[in-house]
């Protein structure tokens, strides 16, 4: 990583992404000073950020400094923009592609959440891809909805990776041939389910149903992990049992992420859900979860009877959440569930971390 001569750095964002890129700053380049963090407002940040200040755009006086962008990549260019207007002289953009190798060498680096890729070569070409193809190895699915808005640039899908529409059941418009309300379903609930209801798709209508020995998985249609072909047969060759994002860290805990997304009653309605349904869970909730680390989005790739077994044990804990929750589920349109969804899955596969080969990958960002 390379800025200018200059030791000291700005990193612009005060979120997960940016809290990340700090810490693996000062782990693996302890030769840049990262000096504070920068928000254009200061009205839902707070004020200080990994033991810094963080300040707003415009109470920064050297405009000499690096500024780093570590924020979703789908505003970068907005933020560069606004940085530049300014009179900021020297901007880099941490894109999802760089966050993912950032990432993967900081976690090496403290021995935590090993990386598929060998993090000297984050994408290897290693493998043979004639021994396997790789659509016979992994079936994905991408939900995608029908008010998403459009792509600004194009993308080639890999023939592995099945777009299924989402809330098909609230909607005459179909944007894909593969919709989430065939079959058994619960497709009216997106509104609250969001992503989820094509998950609950694949475990009533592929992984119940299908004797198969592929890996199964969940992507956005904005959002995929960062694995190609190769990724896939290194994969099959090395036994991976799942395949998960590597977790963006929240300051102090995750607490931080479902203080922003999710109403504290809702919370306690999970917890209630979890407790009764799933007490071994609920009884190590505050150890495994009163940490940094959240797999954010709910996405993942699988063994078929890994990922059938979550969905057995997710989707009961996500219902019952509904029927406790004031309002209940059926009564409002929050996307509340699939915000749970992604604590209850940073919950269910560290529960079983010393059980399963996890492997991890960054996120990769259409834009």
């Amino acid at each position: 990583m390379s800025f200018t001569t200059t030791s000291k750095l700005i990193i612009f964002g005060a979120r997960s992404i940016a809290l990340g890129a700090c810490l693996a700053i000062k782990k693996l380049y302890p030769q840049y000073e990262v000096i504070n963090f920068m928000v254009s407002s200061l009205r839902e940040n707070s004020t200080q950020l990994c033991g810094l200040p963080v300040i707003e755009t415009d109470d920064c006086e050297d405009k000499e400094i690096p500024v780093l962008i570590a924020v979703p990549e789908d505003v970068q260019r907005i933020v560069t923009d606004i940085l530049k207007n300014k009179g900021f002289q020297h901007i880099y953009c941490l894109t999802s592609d760089k966050e993912g190798e950032l990432m993967g060498r900081y976690y090496e680096g403290i021995g935590e959440f090993p990386s598929l890729y060998n993090a000297d070569l984050y994408h290897t070409d290693s493998h043979n891809a004639d021994s396997y193809r790789a659509d016979s190895i992994a079936e994905i699915y991408m939900a995608k909805f029908y008010r998403d808005k459009p792509l600004k640039n194009a993308y080639s899908i890999p023939d592995w990776v099945h777009p299924i529409q989402v809330g098909a059941a609230l909607t005459d418009q179909r944007i894909t041939e593969v919709t989430d309300d065939l079959g058994e379903n619960i497709s009216a609930k997106n509104v609250n389910y969001c992503e989820l209801t094509a998950l609950y798709w694949m475990w009533k209508n592929k992984l119940c149903t299908e004797e198969s020995d592929k890996y199964f998985g969940l992507f956005h249609y904005r959002r995929f992990l960062d694995i190609t072909d190769d990724g896939l047969i290194k994969m099959k060759e090395e036994n991976v049992d799942v395949l998960l994002p590597y977790p963006l860290l929240h300051e102090p805990d995750i607490s931080e992420h479902h203080s922003r997304y999710i109403k504290e009653s809702d919370w306690d309605a999970m917890l209630s859900a979890l407790k009764e349904l799933q007490p071994e869970y609920g009884e190590r909730f505050q150890e495994i979860l009163k940490q940094p680390y959240l797999y954010n989005y709910n996405m993942i790739i699988a063994k078929r009877d890994i990922l059938r077994g979550y969905c057995e044990w997710l989707f009961p804990i996500l219902k019952r959440t509904e029927e406790l929750s004031t309002p209940k589920g059926w009564e409002r349109a929050d996307r509340y569930i699939g915000y749970l969804g992604e604590n209850l899955l940073t919950l269910y596969f560290m529960f079983h971390a010393d059980e399963w080969k996890i492997k991890h990958v960054g996120r990769k960002m259409l834009i």
